[in-house]
């Protein structure tokens, strides 16, 4: 079974692909019942229909072509509930030989454009840009520049507004022409959203429909950007450096309060589901107000994770408290929080990793705003898609439909619980549970986020079903405006404890990288030494389980092919830099979990244990060994961790560069 080439058409990766039908035989298999999902992955021949999908109306499941169609009676029986659904008007004609595309067989995800959702004059996204003007006089003239780039790339229809934060926060009114005029914001008081709201002029925001045209003649902070782009660059262009500190101390930054009134300002400028991001340039750790992390003393150091395992970061408590709680206002209104720090050191990337994922935002530690990397990744979120419209997908909920012996658990990746339950939400949560629905507020093509299930076991004296299905309703905002819903239906089977099919159907890659979020879950409420130990606990029942082996005799110990990696990757995990916290900072450490918690199989496994390919002139490259006896004069090596990229040159290999063999077409075979 190539579990690959099934991702390609589901964009699902399963540890599992045949599950026990009792409970207690599931929780045998170690490895929990989990699907990976990736919502909106690019997958072949994927069918666009302009219109709105056919629900059950009782489980409120999508038609897929696992249902059972009655052509005479022009109804067709849910594969989930086995409830009996009419078509409406709309599928007259329907047959065996005129099949609507959402019952082919072969699609088994299709992609709803919704004309109920549609607006072709519903306003453009909305982007306020915090910026903290403590950054040093050059460092925040290679952000202004950058700035400058991002604006030019924003269409006319855009809702743009401006924050600047240092002690103060400056909320900039961008009609003023004649001079520059600013709304100021005490920078150490945690002020309510309704009270910013107050102060910024902004009235009670009625709950209309989708994208309604406001009137804005009394919103002087967030305007379409065709009203203001010479006002908003004029702004840019002026901010200068405010880094007056005493010696030995550090500058006073309000950054939380600084996003809590960005946040606020989209709240009562924006109707529902529009979508808005909040993009945060800093320098430094926020040393003042609501998430502050450090004090402006040098000599008390920010906290270590010394400091967070002994307890002694009282501040960065408060500070993940009061961010969990702007993680909720972010997905009320479909909020984006994005963090771009550039310094040397630590600026609470860990406190702000919560809002930054479970809104879908983009976290970059860079060391300048004149680095490359933080170049291309602005860049990259402001890339053009189809059309010319920005290329990103807002306000995205997740639904999950699953067969009645199955309950949702939970999900672990850039998403928040709705909170929202039905019958088949188990009472077990992992993760972001409680739920059967997930928002988050911006989803890529690349967005994966594992779900976790458990088998609740068939009723008595029914009859048994040899297959089950799960399916994932992913309704989002789309690049141009209109709203898009993607619908992946898959069906697994049922199989006895001993079944080959079990064995058969392990998928240890996904396996590991359902256990490496897991794991990164438990480490965040325990000890790494209890991470590590519940590691290897788990690895220990699961070879017991699954490896071949005479009592007593370690000699005879194997693993079939398919479950013989397993055990190497947990090896590189426990090891890693998710789980071995040493020589990393707390914000290093936020922003590899963050990483791992969103990326899909294949990354996930890079990052876990990084790939070495050799290039020789003996054939094509070749994977090879992690160790010194892959180092050779005549190969090049190039070593691959997901986050950085490394070529090794042999000695043979370095000296024919220096001497430019490459440029010599007599040496074509070496370029």
């Amino acid at each position: 079974m190539d579990f690959t080439e099934l991702e390609a058409v589901e964009g699902l990766r399963w540890p599992w692909h045949a599950w026990p039908s009792s409970r207690s035989e599931a929780a045998a298999l170690v490895v929990p019942t989990a699907v990976l999902a990736t919502p909106l992955a690019v997958t072949s021949d994927l069918p666009l229909l302009p219109y709105d999908p056919l629900l059950c109306t009782t489980c409120q499941a999508a038609i897929n072509p696992f249902a059972r169609v009655d052509y005479r009676s022009a109804t067709w029986h849910c594969p989930f509930c086995a409830g009996r659904n009419p078509f409406p008007r709309s599928y007259h004609g329907i047959g065996e030989n005129n099949l609507p595309a959402e019952l082919f067989p072969t699609y088994c995800s299709v992609e709803y454009i919704l004309p109920s959702n549609s607006n072709p004059n519903a306003m453009g996204v909305g982007f306020v840009f915090v910026i903290d003007v403590c950054t040093e006089e050059e460092e925040l003239r290679f952000l202004k520049n950058e700035m400058l780039h991002v604006l030019a790339q924003l269409p006319e229809k855009a809702m743009v507004g401006l924050v600047s934060f240092g002690s103060m926060v400056w909320v900039h009114d961008l009609t003023c022409t004649d001079c520059s005029r600013v709304l100021v914001l005490h920078g150490d008081r945690d002020l309510s959203s309704d009270k910013m709201k107050e102060f910024m002029g902004i009235p009670q925001l009625s709950h209309s429909k989708f994208g309604t045209p406001m009137n804005f003649q009394n919103q002087n902070f967030l305007l379409p950007f065709s009203e203001c782009e010479f006002n908003i660059t004029t702004v840019i262009e002026d901010l200068s450096s405010m880094r007056d500190h005493q010696r030995g101390h550090r500058p006073l930054r309000a950054t939380g309060a600084a996003i809590s009134a960005a946040v606020a300002l989209l709240e009562g400028s924006l109707p529902d589901h529009i979508g808005a991001r909040v993009m945060v340039f800093t320098s430094g750790p926020a040393t003042s107000g609501p998430g502050k992390v450090a004090e402006t003393d040098l000599s008390k150091p920010i906290r270590s994770h010394r400091d967070l395992i002994n307890g002694n970061a009282p501040l960065a408590e408060k500070a993940e408290n009061f961010y969990k709680k702007l993680a909720h206002r972010l997905s009320d209104k479909s909020i984006v929080l994005d963090f771009f720090p550039s310094s040397l050191d630590q600026v609470g990337a860990a406190e702000l990793r919560y809002p930054v994922e479970t809104s879908g935002g983009i976290m970059v530690l860079a060391e300048s705003f004149e680095s490359n990397q933080f170049k291309k990744c602005l860049n990259h979120i402001f890339k053009p898609g189809e059309n010319s419209h920005l290329g990103m997908n807002l306000d995205a909920t997740i639904d999950v439909v699953t067969s009645k012996e199955i309950k949702i658990c939970g999900a672990l990746g850039p998403c928040i619980s709705r909170r929202v339950k039905n019958k088949l939400v188990s009472e077990k949560e992992i993760g972001e549970g409680g739920t059967y629905s997930w928002k988050t507020s911006a989803i890529t093509p690349k967005t994966c986020i594992a779900f976790l299930f458990e088998v609740s076991g068939h009723e008595k004296n029914a009859e048994q079903p040899t297959v089950f299905f799960v399916q994932f309703k992913t309704k989002y905002r789309h690049g141009d405006g209109g709203f898009h819903m993607r619908v992946t239906t898959a069906a697994r089977r049922w199989a006895s404890p001993r079944s080959p099919e079990i064995m058969s159907g392990f998928d240890q890659e996904a396996a590991a990288a359902v256990v490496a979020r897991l794991a990164i879950r438990r480490a965040e409420e325990y000890f790494v030494r209890d991470v590590i130990r519940w590691l290897d606990k788990m690895l220990i029942r699961f070879t017991a389980k699954f490896g071949d082996y005479a009592p007593e005799d370690p000699s005879t110990f194997r693993l079939s092919s398919n479950f013989s990696l397993y055990p190497q990757f947990m090896y590189y995990f426990r090891r890693s830099q998710f789980i071995d916290v040493f020589n990393s900072s707390p914000d290093e450490t936020a922003f590899f979990r963050l990483m791992l918690n969103r990326e899909g199989v294949v990354g996930s496994l890079i990052m876990i244990q990084p790939t070495l390919f050799q290039y020789s002139f003996d054939g094509p490259p070749i994977p090879v060994l992690l160790d010194i006896s892959s180092v050779s004069p005549d190969v090049i090596l190039l070593f691959d961790s997901y986050f950085h990229v490394v070529i090794h040159y042999g000695s043979k290999v370095a000296h024919w560069r220096k001497m430019g063999y490459e440029n010599d077409p007599a040496h074509e075979n070496f370029r």
